[in-house]
């Protein structure tokens, strides 16, 4: 698509794009989320076994967060748009994901757990917008594929060990203290987030900007004609939980659960380190053949991962590739969605465009994984799977519409 792919870059790559500041947000995603991820991991055997609550409350809690998240993403996107309120939203969003969702640890009560988790989401969701204007403050245009690459594969890297370190502290200090010490790699994350702000250019625009939505500004053009590619996308996007029960019920009758359950989550492994090689990759791809490919590569693989999860068996080298390619597409639909709105996005609008494209990420695999997990119960986990591969499908066709539009799938 015109437009949508990077600057010409100089030869063989010689720009400087890992910069201080993007390699004090990558740092910062890495270990807030093996901060955040400690306290996901043993939520559920916390509120039920430490707790004695039901299964349902983990249910509503989740779903709740989730929902006031999105919000809480959206409405970050004004504080992003001003240069001088992105650095105290990002630093203030990490300090309190940090705090409030180790603090569970200490709780007595359900509902002190659903405060503090609602909390700590919220926080997370406001921060987001931030981080992301604050990393197109800090690297050359021309390499805000690879930044963004760098940034999605530190965070994935995060998902890989935050639970296998959460079993490690299980095993040393026990549940509750766990929870309490994921504040650790939280507030790191906190200091290396300052040294990232540190690293942004001198604002010269001494005016503090109005806060508003700015709606209509990122949805003309080809960034509006993106974001329906993007938000087919999403509505097909469900949460990879739903990937892990269909390999153990796959895997449950020939292997038995325990071994199941082991299996399904060594393949989630593998799922998030193929999103994390992916984001690298995809991030130096789309600086040098735009980012619109790359994200319609992304969603060809999780079309044909969601097909193959449709139709898979108890075959446990069938179900790794389809986790593979399922983290592949992620890792490259995530790096180049934030690459492509970095770059069309007005400058003054920048913060309500990441802000947005939160918000459909948050509501769109909402109501993937509900209507997905709905049709799962009421009909098969294949008619699941196959609905969501549809959207991927319409995705894919609003893409390459969209790139018609626009001159191409990368600019000349």
């Amino acid at each position: 698509m015109e437009g949508l792919a990077s600057e010409p870059s100089p030869p063989n790559g010689s720009e400087p794009w890992l910069t201080p500041g993007v390699r004090g947000i990558g740092a910062a995603s890495l270990l807030a989320d093996l901060g955040h991820e400690i306290p996901t991991a043993l939520l559920p055997s916390f509120l039920t076994s430490t707790l004695g609550a039901p299964a349902v409350a983990l249910g509503v809690i989740e779903g709740t967060a989730d929902g006031l998240a999105g919000v809480a993403r959206f409405a970050g996107g004004p504080l992003a748009d001003d240069p001088h309120r992105r650095g105290s939203a990002a630093l203030g969003g990490y300090t309190a994901t940090a705090v409030l969702t180790a603090a569970i640890g200490a709780t007595t009560a359900t509902w002190q757990v659903a405060v503090l988790r609602t909390g700590g989401w919220v926080a997370r969701g406001l921060r987001v917008p931030a981080r992301n204007a604050l990393l197109a403050d800090v690297v050359p245009t021309s390499a805000y594929g690879r930044a963004y690459g760098f940034e999605r594969a530190m965070d994935n890297l995060g998902a890989v060990g935050g639970p296998l370190l959460a079993l490690a502290l299980v095993v040393s200090v026990g549940v509750r203290t766990a929870i309490l010490l994921s504040v650790i790699p939280g507030l790191l994350a906190v200091l290396a987030i300052v040294y990232a702000i540190r690293s942004v250019p001198r604002l010269e625009e001494r005016e503090r900007r109005k806060l508003r939505f700015q709606v209509r500004p990122v949805l003309r053009g080809q960034l509006g004609r993106l974001f329906v590619g993007v938000g087919a996308f999403e509505l097909g996007n469900a949460a990879a939980t739903l990937l892990i029960l269909r390999a153990t019920d796959l895997l449950d009758q020939e292997r038995g659960h325990d071994r199941a359950v082991q299996i399904a989550l060594l393949l989630y492994s593998g799922y998030n380190l193929a999103a994390s090689v992916a984001s690298l990759y995809g991030g130096r791809l789309g600086d040098q053949r735009g980012m619109v490919r790359v994200l319609a590569l992304g969603v060809a693989a999780v079309l044909l991962s969601y097909t193959g999860f449709a139709v898979a068996g108890a075959s446990v080298a069938f179900l790794a590739l389809a986790f593979g390619l399922a983290g592949i597409g992620i890792g490259l639909v995530e790096t180049a969605q934030h690459a492509a709105v970095a770059q069309l996005a007005p400058k003054r609008a920048r913060g309500s465009a990441f802000g947005l494209l939160a918000a459909t990420q948050s509501f769109g695999n909402l109501a993937a994984s509900a209507i997905a997990g709905a049709l799962w119960s009421l009909t098969s986990a294949g008619v699941a799977f196959l609905y969501l591969a549809g959207w991927m499908l319409l995705s894919l066709l609003a893409l390459i519409w969209g790139a018609r539009r626009g001159g191409g799938l990368s600019a000349p």
